[in-house]
């Protein structure tokens, strides 16, 4: 690239770090041995195996034994809840609580078992991105098998009450699933102090290898078998252990937590500078509550402009960054998140989201401030829904 590329778009996807390379690159070549093998080469693999399970176990509060490698977080979610309603149901408990911004890996999942009979409570959103426990609470009926609310909000950043819900859950007795891939590595998780019985992590969200991740399941409670065809993982997902993504993941995840504190306050000046600079933009917005939300994360509407126009003229700027729109994904419907929170079709369809990494600097958020006006001008003068708005046919949604 000739020009300066600027990445925020680390809820997406995060750079691989120089630790989790030279932590994976000797199980790419010198040892490459399949684990399951009784033979030197393959337990020395299993060995490393072993020490990446702990090592991750460690950084979540649990035993290694609770760990299971997955390829992401995707799957994660689809076996945790899936294991969690097919038990249910054994005991003619057919019921499921979530809420209405959970990641569509949990939302599609939740929709198939709504087709084999399951029925689910979908929780609204408060304006702020938020739901209490309380609600989730009045919510669990004698039927329900698992409660599913995500740790933080992969568009918004926001931060739910975990540790609440989750001392809930313990109270009634039903099983409780978060789905923490956009927390874990970037905010302290407890899997004991905050009463969760099953969790979900990717590596790649905290510059470890993508096609790696991590169920945590409690132990004593009943997990089924994802994928069948071999013992590894203590028989619930056969296949061959992916022994250099683990051990990079272990690596990346080990890194990430002993920096947190450092890191967190880092992304936590640049964040709030980043908000301050962008609502001094006429007619925008912060998406989400400004402080319960994930130290690196931006969410903003700017009212009268368009997510995909956004995003393609800040790339010609060398910004990278994503919208609040799915129109970027073949889908005219905004964002099922920004619609949860009580914005309008308009408003949802002209977000953007910045999520930030440990390696943004302050001139980089400063450059940012200094172009998304201008884009967003850009964008606004090109706009008939925004003549319509300043000319007073239609009204502002959003206060200037």
């Amino acid at each position: 690239m000739t020009k300066k590329t600027i990445y925020v778009d680390n809820a997406a996807t995060t750079a691989m770090s120089d630790i989790a390379i030279s932590a994976m690159t000797p199980y790419l070549k010198e040892v490459y041995g399949n684990p399951s093998s009784l033979h030197t080469v393959g337990q020395i693999a299993k060995e490393a195996l072993d020490g990446a399970r702990a090592k991750i176990a460690k950084c979540l509060n649990c035993d290694p034994k609770e760990i299971y490698f997955t390829s992401g977080g995707s799957e994660a979610d689809n076996q945790a809840i899936r294991s969690a309603a097919v038990n249910g149901a054994k005991k003619g408990k057919k019921h499921i609580v979530s809420t209405a911004f959970e990641h569509h890996a949990v939302l599609h999942t939740l929709k198939k078992l709504e087709k084999e009979g399951f029925e689910v409570t979908y929780l609204d959103v408060h304006a702020n991105g938020i739901v209490t426990a309380d609600e989730v609470a009045s919510a669990i009926r004698p039927d329900t098998a698992l409660v599913t609310v995500m740790y933080a909000n992969n568009e918004i950043g926001t931060i739910q009450p975990i540790s609440e819900i989750g001392a809930v859950c313990k109270q009634k007795g039903v099983v409780f699933h978060t789905d923490a891939v956009q927390a874990v590595g970037h905010i302290p998780v407890d899997v004991k102090a905050d009463n969760i019985d099953m969790l979900s992590v990717s590596a790649h969200k905290f510059h470890g290898p993508k096609g790696v991740g991590v169920l945590y399941c409690r132990r004593g409670l009943p997990l089924n078998t994802f994928i069948d065809g071999g013992m590894q993982e203590r028989g619930k997902r056969a296949g061959t252990e992916n022994i250099a993504g683990a051990v990079s993941m272990a690596a990346a995840l080990e890194y990430a937590c002993e920096n947190m504190q450092k890191n967190s306050k880092k992304l936590i000046k640049l964040r709030d500078r980043l908000i301050d600079g962008l609502l001094k933009i006429p007619y925008s917005r912060l998406n989400g509550d400004k402080t319960k939300r994930l130290p690196n994360n931006v969410n903003i509407s700017f009212e009268g402009t368009e997510g995909e126009s956004l995003l393609l003229l800040l790339d010609a700027k060398g910004i990278c960054a994503s919208s609040g729109s799915a129109c970027t994904t073949a889908s005219l419907e905004p964002s099922h998140v920004l619609l949860s929170i009580g914005l309008p079709h308009e408003i949802a369809h002209g977000s953007l989201r910045l999520t930030l990494s440990a390696e943004n600097t302050e001139d980089e958020i400063d450059y940012i401030i200094k172009e998304v006006p201008e884009v967003v001008d850009r964008v606004r003068g090109i706009s008939s829904f925004w003549d319509d708005l300043q000319s007073g046919k239609i009204k502002h949604f959003i206060e200037k």
